[in-house]
């Protein structure tokens, strides 16, 4: 049966990706006159009391949600993560900075620091093109290397880290874009984590970053205002007008995280979700997975057939059931199913229900 234009179709787009849907149905309610302002949150100034309000609350809902340490700070901005590859040099590398590539955006993040620095690839995948994460201990560091940055979550090959690498006395930096919330992690044993919203948190425009007090303060002299992060400390996340809808909508989705049982909660979901689409995957004869067992991501499952009009025709019969945005990225083909925190388990069911059929159908 053919998806109707009516109904909501299960979006496995890695980004924007799927909101949960009462955070949908809040903002429209509030859209036009937000709590009795008379105005839309994407009227307001940015400096009146109820948007203050927002911002207060979206921030401490995220310190609950996360765990995170009061001597770290949280700031709201703009650019998207890949505007932190510039901004975490600046901010961190006072004479080297060491990175850890395992798929496309720290491989763009290294190439970044390397034009204020001495930058190192410490380890990399590319070889078996990106398929795990690479094996790296804390004596791969390079003495007196200021940090270390990794991608905990590969969104274009599936892939993600096990556990938080032993960097020892050296700061780990952490991209999170495509797993943030997903699942707990000790905020304190990192100096810095960000993350771009339109993946897990919420509407493309907003960049969290988590940062550690003691690294802020010792930003490199051309460091533009806009990428220091004590600047931005300072101002609460407002030197400029901030993306204000964004944050509003930011703010829902850490109570519905909140709500739903926390990220404790959160990964439990995410692992049964991705344990059923796994499993499907590897009992369907037809489709090949590409990332390893032990690396596999609970965010982004990449697989394929192995042709590429087959790989076409996948995508295109499961739209019409309503299955959307599974074409894989063109570094890796096939296709990706994105099962972020608000994707729901009946979605999963779905696909894997499609994939079994599929596969007898076409498989020889």
């Amino acid at each position: 049966m053919e998806q109707t234009k009516n109904e909501r179709v299960y979006n496995f787009s890695a980004g924007p990706g799927s909101l949960p849907l009462s955070v949908l149905e809040e903002s429209a309610r509030q859209m036009t006159n937000f709590n009795g302002s008379g105005m839309s949150v994407m009227e307001m100034s940015h400096r009146g009391s109820y948007f203050m309000e927002i911002a207060r609350d979206a921030e401490a809902t995220l310190r609950r949600v996360m765990g995170v340490p009061d001597n770290y700070k949280v700031l709201f901005l703009q650019g998207g993560a890949s505007t932190q590859f510039s901004a975490v040099p600046l901010n961190l590398m006072k004479s080297k900075a060491d990175y850890v590539v395992s798929g496309e955006f720290s491989g763009k993040a290294f190439k970044e620091a390397a034009r204020y620095g001495d930058a190192a690839c410490i380890a990399t995948s590319a070889e078996t093109n990106f398929d795990r994460i690479p094996a790296f201990t804390k004596k791969d560091l390079r003495p007196g290397t200021d940090y270390l940055h990794i991608c905990y979550n590969n969104t274009i090959y599936g892939t993600r880290y096990p556990g938080v690498p032993d960097t020892g006395d050296v700061t780990l930096v952490a991209d999170m874009s495509s797993c943030i919330m997903s699942e707990p992690v000790d905020v304190s044993k990192f100096g810095v984590i960000y993350a771009g919203a339109q993946k897990n948190i919420g509407p493309a425009g907003l960049t969290v970053v988590i940062v550690r007090e003691d690294l802020l303060g010792s930003a490199r002299p051309e460091t533009p205002t806009m990428l220091d992060w004590k600047v931005q400390a300072d101002a609460g996340s407002m030197y400029n007008t901030p993306p204000c809808w964004s944050i509003y909508v930011a703010g829902l989705v850490f109570h519905w995280v909140e709500d739903m049982g926390g990220v404790t909660e959160m990964k439990k979901r995410n692992e049964k979700k991705a344990a059923l689409l796994y499993e499907t995957l590897e009992n369907a004869p037809l489709f090949k997975l590409h990332a390893q067992k032990d690396s596999r991501s609970l965010m982004n499952v990449t697989f394929r057939t192995g042709d590429p009009d087959m790989d076409k025709l996948f995508v295109s019969e499961a739209a019409k059931i309503g299955l959307v945005t599974l074409a894989g990225h063109r570094k890796v083909g096939g296709m990706r199913a994105s099962i972020y925190n608000a994707m729901p388990y009946e979605g999963v069911a779905k696909l894997c229900d499609f994939i079994q059929d599929f596969s007898k159908k076409y498989a020889k």
